[in-house]
């Protein structure tokens, strides 16, 4: 049974397609963050971490990796860890772009591994089968070619609380990236390694990059605390067992 924003596309086409393209021609265009994309710190027990996904894993809305997911997660880990990272992230890649990305990479092992995507699965038109399907390939693929013990997936966005979306593009947005983020739910609950960590933050103004779209210096740091306190609690579990 369709829901009633799957009903209401076809009639509201016309003004989704004009405001699609009025935020395309309107938005500001952010680069990728300068900084490295990889790289060894701190001491302790070794763990290796890959950070993969779109823009936001990529750290737009900040001028430098230091403000970014990655380096946030590093400054968070680092501590605790002899770490040795990597970040395979690029501006507007789907699911399959990922996909895509990862098997161009040598098979080696990484202890834990950090999604994030979603958003441009969502803008794409990805339907909720097409997105299981991929998702479930990218899954195959992370175990096959890296074995990680643990598997963070960071849902998908609520889009309808963007400021650069108007509704009732914004709504449209929303429903769907909410019906793909219950993918990833269900995903996590069939694999023993993997965990989905809904993207939820405080409907505060400081969270969101000028562009009105990727998470600010602060929301990295928010959500880089979120996903270090998983992985310390999971690799200390595993150094005092």
């Amino acid at each position: 049974m369709l829901a009633l924003d799957q009903i209401l596309r076809l009639p509201l086409l016309p003004l989704l397609m004009l405001q699609g393209m009025s935020v395309r021609g309107q938005a500001l265009i952010l680069p990728e963050p300068e900084g490295p994309q990889r790289g060894q710190q701190g001491t302790g027990s070794r763990l290796r971490l890959l950070i993969a996904g779109d823009s936001s894993a990529a750290g737009v809305g900040v001028a430098q990796q230091s403000q970014a997911l990655s380096g946030q997660l590093v400054a968070h880990l680092a501590p605790y860890f002899d770490l040795h990272w990597q970040l395979e992230a690029t501006t507007g890649h789907k699911t399959r772009d990922t996909i895509a990305q990862l098997q161009a990479l040598p098979q080696q092992r990484f202890d834990v591994v950090v999604l994030a995507l979603g958003v441009n699965d969502v803008t794409a038109g990805t339907s909720r089968r097409q997105f299981a399907r991929q998702q479930d390939q990218l899954m195959r693929l992370l175990k096959d070619r890296f074995a990680p013990g643990l598997i963070l997936i960071s849902g998908v966005p609520q889009m309808q609380l963007f400021p650069a979306l108007p509704q009732p593009l914004a709504w449209i947005l929303g429903r769907q990236s909410a019906r793909l983020d219950s993918v990833l739910r269900v995903q996590a609950e069939e694999h023993s390694a993997m965990v989905h960590l809904p993207f939820e933050l405080p409907h505060d103004a400081a969270l969101v990059a000028q562009d009105g779209y990727h998470p600010s210096a602060r929301a990295y740091c928010i959500w880089a605390g979120v996903l270090s306190e998983r992985i310390t609690q999971a690799y200390s579990s595993k150094e005092s067992a």
